[in-house]
């Protein structure tokens, strides 16, 4: 990850024996804000926990005050001078691992414990569930200075809605943290101190279940949403529920189901 002799890492990963891996935003001197390199870096970590066969949930977190702060100052000074295409070059780069992130095969959960402006927004809406502190705030603040929330706006309108987005898109105000809930962008809002236990709470339901039926039931969402509830969908998902229920995990939920035992996946054993 992006580091030289004499800094730390700005992306850290750790992949614990039950299965989270922790994906740390590791700038807290600038509130996290993140540059093109960081964004490469962030692809590459979301490609590594998509790959990892131990990785079952990615836990997106930050270190410091601040979730992250969006675009870097010294970033932006930078792309002022940018040609057209280089500009295209950038932005198709950002968009790429905001695709990365929101396309990941395992379940993603956003560990906000502070502000989260701008792009960080687009990380937030990325991720499956998003849990904040009470003190989290976040702003779509790219108006502000004469830009607009492009390359994000799939995700934040798909968390939040066109309604919302209408207004927060073109006031950049700055919202609560309870607000983000109401609106959809955070799951859950709790107190500092529970903060890290509510995160493993939900890591912890999800990996109590069948690993393959966990990603082929994002996929599923991923797949399914916004489209027309046709005949072609119809037969898509039957067809879904069908294969599932004879692949492996889906005959050992099923009959462990059946016996009253725990299924296999529990005890780190497949059938």
């Amino acid at each position: 990850m992006t580091t030289d002799n004499n800094q730390p890492a700005a992306i850290t990963t750790h992949l614990n024996p039950a299965g989270i891996f922790t994906v740390t935003l590791n700038r807290p001197a600038v509130h996290n804000a993140f540059d093109d390199a960081i964004i490469a870096d962030l692809t590459r970590a979301f490609e590594q926990a998509g790959e990892l066969p131990g990785a079952k949930v990615l836990v997106l977190a930050a270190e410091g005050k601040s979730f992250s702060a969006g675009a870097d100052l010294s970033w932006m000074q930078r792309m002022a001078g940018y040609s057209y295409q280089q500009n295209l070059t950038d932005a198709s780069a950002l968009a790429g691992m905001l695709k990365t992130l929101y396309e990941l095969p395992i379940p993603t959960i956003a560990r906000v414990q502070g502000a989260a402006f701008g792009g960080a927004v687009g990380l937030v809406s990325c991720c499956d569930v998003a849990v904040a502190t009470e003190k989290a705030s976040f702003c779509l603040s790219e108006v502000k200075i004469g830009l607009i929330p492009a390359t994000i706006s799939p995700y934040v309108i798909g968390a939040i809605g066109a309604r919302a987005a209408k207004r927060y898109f073109v006031t950049a105000e700055r919202f609560s943290a309870e607000t983000a809930h109401r609106l959809g962008l955070v799951s859950d809002v709790v107190d500092a101190s529970q903060l890290d236990a509510t995160i493993d709470q939900i890591a912890q339901a999800i990996m109590a279940n069948s690993p393959a039926a966990v990603k082929a039931a994002k996929k599923l969402i991923l797949d399914v949403e916004n489209k027309v509830i046709d005949q072609p969908l119809i037969d898509d998902t039957s067809e879904r529920i069908a294969s599932i229920r004879v692949s492996p995990e889906g005959q050992e939920g099923l009959a462990a189901f059946l016996e009253k035992r725990s299924p296999s996946w529990l005890s780190g054993t497949r059938s």
